[in-house]
């Protein structure tokens, strides 16, 4: 549990097509507070009763971020929250952003959304660049920012959240599961470039998760969304006990997150995948009708 205890974390999620948000905690204190952080846009009630953490927020569109600043600072007084300007496809406002920051001691990589069910000869050119530059491009850019402070110090981890997309393509995938393939891909290959180093490198990838995941990919039909799980009990964040509502994908993952972030330095977790119960793989769901 006290693992995390000290350790700077930096997180890139979605928030929606056009918004993806840093997220920076400093010096965890406990494990509580570590499923606390990977929450990202929401702060447990027992935040109020740690020792003061700040959280540093950082995104595109200023306006959004200033409301979650007012938002989290009036419902936690314990906490201090500052919001900054990043573009998280602009690599070197990244790099000057990163370089202010205090050491990251661990990145997770979760920005990571789709779009559509088209086939490949009907992907719209603008959705096959929001999912690129979404789930690689940011992905890559903040990867390489924190990778020489991590040589430096020789420690560090980076997590990146994939999916079961980025193992097995289905139709109507070809842009998102090669996305999530190049996940897969840049995950292995660093590893490999970071062997001889104490930085580890690891992948978690979920199946289905019922979260605004499939509205965001039907463009707000929240019918076609409910399609994607009906008949079966896809997996949410109260199944592995974290008890709050929340629409990112992360925090289903947060439980594994925190545990593998949490091994011992010589341990190191590369590859997950986890399922609900009902799934065998990318396409084979039991539902009841």
């Amino acid at each position: 549990m006290g693992r995390l205890e000290g350790k700077n974390v930096l997180m890139q999620v979605s928030l929606d097509i056009s918004h993806s948000l840093l997220y920076l905690t400093l010096h965890v204190k406990s494990l509580v507070q570590a499923h606390q952080l990977v929450l990202v846009k929401h702060v447990h009630a027992s935040l109020q009763k740690k020792d003061p953490t700040w959280y540093i927020v950082a995104a595109r569109r200023v306006e959004r971020l200033e409301n979650l600043k007012k938002e989290l600072e009036a419902k936690y007084p314990s906490i201090k929250v500052t919001a900054i300007q990043l573009d998280m496809q602009d690599v070197q406002q990244i790099r000057s952003v990163i370089a202010q920051l205090p050491p990251i001691d661990v990145l997770v990589n979760n920005a990571g959304m789709v779009l559509g069910r088209d086939p490949l000869a009907e992907v719209p050119e603008d959705a096959f660049d929001t999912m690129f530059n979404t789930n690689v491009k940011g992905l890559v850019f903040l990867t390489q920012s924190v990778i020489p402070s991590m040589k430096e110090r020789q420690t560090g981890h980076i997590i990146n959240v994939g999916s079961i997309a980025g193992k097995q393509a289905y139709p109507g995938g070809s842009i998102y599961c090669a996305t999530k393939h190049a996940v897969d891909a840049i995950t292995t290959s660093l590893r490999f470039e970071l062997v001889d180093t104490p930085i580890r490198v690891s992948q978690i990838c979920p199946g289905l998760v019922n979260t605004e995941f499939s509205t965001v990919r039907f463009y707000g039909d929240k019918d076609k969304a409910d399609s994607v799980y009906k008949g079966m009990q896809p997996l949410v964040a109260q199944d592995i006990d974290v008890q709050i509502d929340t629409n990112d994908v992360f925090s289903t993952a947060a439980e594994i997150i925190v545990f593998t972030a949490g091994r011992p330095p010589h341990v190191n977790i590369a590859d997950s995948l986890v399922f609900p119960t009902a799934q065998a793989d990318a396409t084979t769901v039991h539902r009841i009708a």
